[in-house]
């Protein structure tokens, strides 16, 4: 049976019209659970070095993300083999004062989670109909969610995913495109190399070059060049 909290929270959820008004809703129902933020990502594999290039919404601060990125910790972070190895959802925590963490990891990564309290965090599998499998996480300065809250969290993140599906599905050219890869595509048209870029958005060149990737590869070219053209054909960009 639905809790009174779930009901309101998922008929919040369901009545999005845009992918504003639902990361509005999902980030309401994040805080209805004692957790801060909430992230979709592409699920990473032990390949991917960067965790910027798989997001495609989040309310983390930018600095943030930034620094995870820099140092490189997303080969530290206790999400990637569990996604390998189960559908289950996965929960950790690093203690209060960060003396306890529940998976192994380097004090630099401990600083920098402490540093934005993130003290505790869970993420769940969700699967888009094409296939493609995505990641929902939540972090927050709380402790370890109790089997309730995480079955109830478990339904509002499915349904939360596949409202973001749909309109992700629905959507116009001009929303192909994350809001970053749009910057990169822009300031490339602009006669900007990926270094150039990285000065500008204060992102790594390696960065830069994933975002264009996966712009290159969502507007279906196969370079820059032709991904700027088709960008202003399109209108995406002008």
């Amino acid at each position: 049976m639905l809790s009174e909290r779930q009901t309101l929270l998922s008929q919040d959820i369901g009545g999005c019209q845009n992918r504003a008004e639902l990361m509005d809703c999902w980030s309401r129902a994040t805080r209805e659970y004692g957790l801060d933020y909430v992230s979709l990502a592409v699920a990473p594999t032990s390949h991917d070095r960067l965790v910027a290039p798989l997001v495609r919404e989040t309310t983390l601060p930018l600095e943030y993300c930034r620094e995870f990125d820099r140092l490189e910790f997303l080969k530290h972070c206790p999400t990637v083999p569990h996604i390998n190895r189960s559908i289950m959802h996965n929960q950790w925590t690093i203690g209060p004062d960060g003396s306890d963490p529940s998976f192994d990891c380097p004090p630099e990564f401990v600083a920098l989670m402490l540093r934005f309290r993130l003290i505790t965090g869970i993420i769940f599998s969700v699967h888009s109909v094409d296939g493609s499998r995505y990641v929902v996480r939540y972090d927050g300065d709380r402790g370890p969610l109790a089997m309730p809250e995480i079955n109830e969290l478990s339904m509002l993140s499915i349904q939360a995913f596949d409202v973001f599906d749909r309109l992700r599905r629905t959507a116009s050219n001009t929303n192909v495109l994350s809001a970053r890869e749009l910057e990169v595509v822009r300031w490339t048209a602009q006669g900007k190399t990926s270094l150039e870029i990285g000065q500008i958005l204060s992102l790594s060149d390696h960065t830069v070059n994933a975002y264009m990737t996966n712009a290159i590869r969502k507007l279906d070219c196969v370079n820059r060049t032709q991904l700027v053209a088709k960008a202003i054909r399109m209108k995406i960009i002008s």
